[in-house]
């Protein structure tokens, strides 16, 4: 499975119901997930929005980023390879951003499903025959 950071972030935060949440977290609980490695970027960066928003505070910031420390989510490293050539040829297909095509590609990499919550992610998923959770 692999999870993007806009479904991460709300989990994370129980931001309402999310589609697929009870199975997501059961098979990142029994097979772990994957991500890219800008993953920890972008969830670092939402929760330190949050935290200068006054939306949570750094405790709450904080105890987030030691939960999802202790997932045992797997980060690609080989992806950065990718940007140039498959990632970029995702992006330009399906009009994502690099970043946005990067959990696309190592999930048709991986052949893994993915977990998100960008409609715009899902959809190009779909069209790419890689089955998704939450849009």
């Amino acid at each position: 499975m692999l999870l993007d950071a806009s479904y991460t972030i709300a989990l994370a935060l129980r931001e309402g119901e999310i589609a697929g949440a009870t199975e997501v977290m059961e098979r990142i609980a029994t097979d772990g997930a994957d991500g890219p490695a800008l993953w920890r970027f972008e969830v670092g960066n939402v929760l330190l929005m949050a935290t200068r928003r006054n939306r949570i505070d750094a405790q709450t910031e904080a105890a987030i980023l030691t939960d999802l420390d202790s997932l045992p989510i797997t980060i690609d490293q080989v992806g950065v390879a990718h940007a140039w050539s498959a990632t970029a040829t995702l992006a330009r297909r399906h009009r994502l951003t690099l970043s946005d095509a990067a959990y696309l590609e190592l999930a048709i990499r991986l052949e893994s499903p993915l977990a998100s919550l960008d409609a715009a992610l899902a959809t190009a998923a779909r069209a790419e025959l890689v089955a998704t959770f939450g849009s």
